[in-house]
């Protein structure tokens, strides 16, 4: 598995997969119990993965969709 997108607005996390969905491109996402944990207030991002393989297809969808990936 390769990170894909990084960010704390779980709206960006839910329009990616369903993208990504669409396209076949399988996702998990992480970090989503160490946002319950720090309380909904968004500090900690979640972070989207896709298997290697897939990696430059769905970087390819996000950036057509416009959505800043916000990885390292």
């Amino acid at each position: 598995m390769k990170e894909l997108l990084r960010s704390t607005d779980p709206t960006i996390i839910a329009f990616a997969q369903a993208l990504l969905s669409g396209e076949d491109i399988e996702c998990s996402q992480l970090d989503v119990n160490m946002s319950v944990l720090e309380g909904g207030i968004g500090i900690f991002p979640r972070r989207l993965m896709v298997r290697e393989d897939d990696h430059d297809a769905a970087v390819i969808v996000m950036h057509d969709n416009e959505i800043p990936l916000g990885t390292k």
